[in-house]
C-alpha cells in the first residue's frame, strides 16, 4: 500500500524521497505498463506547478506511442525528432525547454503547457520511451529536476 508522504523538505531530501518512494511501488514488480503507471501517479502526485506528467514508448523506429499518463487526454503518437519529445528521443538525452513558445516544432497537446522537460528512457543501449512533463509555467525546471529526474528514470529502468 502507498502511504501519501508530504514533501516538506529541501528539494533535495523531496526527490530523495520521492525515489524511494518509487523503489518500493516498483519492488517485485516486472510489468513494464504497471510501473510506468504507478511512476506517472507518483510524479504527478510529487509535483507543484505542472499539468501534465507520462510516458511516451517507442512503436515503431521512428515513432513514440502514448504511455500511461497523468492529465488531459494527450497526442497519441508522435515521429522522432518532432516536438521536445521527439528531440529528446533522437538526442537520447533530456531536453528541458523554458518556454515551448520559442522551441522550433513544438507539438502543442495542451495548450496550457508552457515549459517542459524531457528525459529518455534507455535500458541495454536501447532507447525505450521517454518520461514527459508539462507545466503551465516558463522557467518551471531547472537543473536540480533535470539531475534528479535522470535518477529517477535510472532507477525505474532497472524495473521495465
Amino acid at each position: 500500500m502507498f502511504n501519501v508522504e508530504m514533501y516538506t523538505g529541501t528539494r533535495e531530501e523531496n526527490y530523495d524521497l520521492v525515489k524511494k518512494q518509487l523503489r518500493a511501488l516498483l519492488h517485485g514488480e516486472t510489468n513494464q505498463i504497471a510501473n510506468l503507471s504507478n511512476a506517472a501517479a507518483l510524479l504527478n502526485h510529487f509535483f507543484e506547478r505542472i499539468n501534465w506528467v507520462g510516458f511516451y514508448l517507442m512503436d515503431t523506429n521512428d515513432e513514440l506511442v502514448l504511455g500511461p499518463f497523468q492529465g488531459l487526454p494527450a497526442c497519441v503518437r508522435i515521429p522522432v525528432g518532432k516536438g521536445v519529445c521527439g528531440a529528446a528521443a533522437q538526442k537520447k538525452e533530456t531536453v528541458r525547454v523554458e518556454d515551448v513558445n520559442e522551441f522550433p516544432g513544438h507539438i502543442a497537446c495542451d495548450a496550457a503547457s508552457q515549459s517542459e522537460i524531457v528525459v529518455p528512457i534507455i535500458k541495454d543501449d536501447q532507447l525505450i520511451g521517454v518520461l514527459d512533463i508539462d507545466s503551465p509555467e516558463t522557467n518551471r525546471f531547472d537543473e536540480l529536476d533535470q539531475e534528479k529526474l535522470e535518477d529517477f528514470i535510472a532507477i525505474l529502468t532497472e524495473y521495465i
